[in-house]
C-alpha cells in the first residue's frame, strides 16, 4: 500500500490528527493483513516531530522494532529524514532490550 503524505498533509506536515487518522486507518489495517506500507513524502517540505511520533510511534509500539522492516519511507528530503530517524529510534530505545539479550 502506497500512502502519498502530500496529499493528506500537504507541503508542511503539521497536523497531529491527519497523522493519527493515517496510522489508524491505513497503516495499522495494512500491517496487521500483512501488507508493506510505502509513506511517500514526495513533495512534502517538512514535517513536525509531533506528526511523525504520530504517525509512527503507535506502530512500532505495538507492532514492535520490526514494524520498521514493512514500513519503507519514499522521497524523504534530509530534513524528513532526520525527523523519522529520531522518532523511530527513541520509540525503539523505549522497546528496551531484544528477549534473550541485553544492551
Amino acid at each position: 500500500m502506497k500512502i502519498s503524505i502530500f496529499d493528506k498533509a500537504g507541503a508542511f506536515a503539521e497536523n497531529k490528527d491527519v497523522a493519527r487518522d493515517i496510522r489508524a486507518l491505513e497503516i495499522l489495517p495494512a500491517l496487521e493483513k500483512g501488507e508493506e506500507v510505502v509513506l511517500d513524502f514526495d513533495r512534502v517540505d517538512a514535517a513536525t516531530q509531533s506528526f511523525i511520533h504520530a504517525l509512527i510511534s503507535d506502530v512500532i509500539r505495538k507492532h514492535g522494532g520490526s514494524a520498521l522492516d514493512r514500513l519503507a519511507f519514499k522521497s524523504c528530503n534530509d530534513t524528513v529524514k532526520k525527523i523519522i530517524s529520531i522518532v523511530a529510534d527513541y520509540m525503539q530505545d523505549g522497546l528496551g532490550p531484544p528477549s534473550g539479550g541485553s544492551r
